[in-house]
């Protein structure tokens, strides 16, 4: 999960705060670009190279045929999994696979930067699919059909060192930071009405719509921890060069997935036989292992699968 090569920890936020900020509309037309991860995992992966399955892409939608490109809605601020390279490209786990999804439907994948909130309710209207670390959850399954392929965890992190001595077990009363319309912010609300029925301060909570921007007043002491993704929270300690620290385990495990259209099961359907084919010929472990997340690796891709 710690992909990337250290940086210096407050130049590199904010190199990454200022690139992510000012590409929030950037999208992609059929690259064939991979990021080099940095990490010690010898395997790379190149979407480009997947090689589409006749069957299923004469299964693609006529509109989505004629188009020749599954359109991908992205939040590109949660590295490893979306994110801005050095040459503000979209890049990470999240991005490969749906790439490869594309490739195996023989369509170019066209990637989209969106704000986090706003991706599954433009799905079916302005993107095909939907994928930006997004927790399976009955609320999401409500609106959405998903397909679970994904497995991650909730960490919690602090300066290094935990200066503030922030206990994840008794957060009340401290400020943490969490993205915005994340299953994390909920996690965060239904704690803190806990700590107030129990006589306790309420969890000062942070939000914001750029996790980028979690992590950098993080770092600048600006807040008592953040809580993100496990992937992301690794990530995080490694990209500041041991200016974070993670406190506690990981817990909640939980399905991330791939979103569409509520009334568009048949794509849902499609996607998962991509993913399937994907595990068949490899390349659904090479993306992961290339990212150093083959830990996350789920042994069936389900649609819709049952989640409390």
């Amino acid at each position: 999960m710690k992909v990337m090569k250290p940086w210096g920890v407050i130049a590199a936020l904010t190199i990454a705060a200022t690139t992510l900020a000012g590409c929030t509309n950037a999208s992609e037309q059929g690259s064939s670009e991979n990021p080099t991860p940095g990490s010690s995992a010898a395997a790379s992966f190149d979407p480009s190279t997947v090689t589409a399955d006749s069957a299923l892409a004469d299964k693609v939608p006529a509109a989505i045929k004629d188009r020749g490109t599954l359109i991908i809605g992205t939040d590109v601020t949660y590295e490893p999994a979306e994110f801005l390279d050095e040459n503000q490209k979209p890049a990470g786990y999240d991005l490969d696979m749906a790439r490869s999804i594309a490739m195996k439907l023989g369509l170019k994948p066209d990637v989209q930067a969106a704000d986090f909130t706003g991706i599954l309710p433009a799905l079916g209207a302005k993107y095909d699919i939907g994928i930006s670390s997004f927790t399976i959850t009955p609320e999401r399954l409500d609106s959405v059909n998903m397909v679970g392929f994904f497995m991650a965890g909730t960490s919690w992190a602090t300066q290094s060192g935990n200066p503030k001595n922030f206990d994840p077990k008794d957060p009340c009363g401290k400020s943490v930071g969490v993205q915005t319309g994340t299953t994390q912010e909920d996690e965060l609300e239904a704690t803190s009405k806990t700590c107030t029925s129990e006589g306790k301060d309420p969890i000062d909570i942070v939000t914001l719509s750029k996790q980028t921007d979690v992590t950098t007043r993080l770092a600048n002491g600006q807040l008592d921890a953040m809580i993100g993704d496990s992937p992301l929270i690794a990530n995080a300690i490694t990209k500041t060069n041991g200016a974070l620290e993670q406190v506690g385990d990981v817990t909640g495990e939980a399905v991330q997935g791939i979103a569409t259209a509520k009334s568009d099961t048949a794509l849902a359907d499609l996607v998962q036989q991509a993913l399937q084919s994907l595990k068949e010929d490899g390349s659904y472990a090479k993306v992961l292992e290339t990212w150093g997340v083959s830990d996350s690796a789920v042994d069936t891709f389900e649609v819709n699968p049952k989640v409390s």
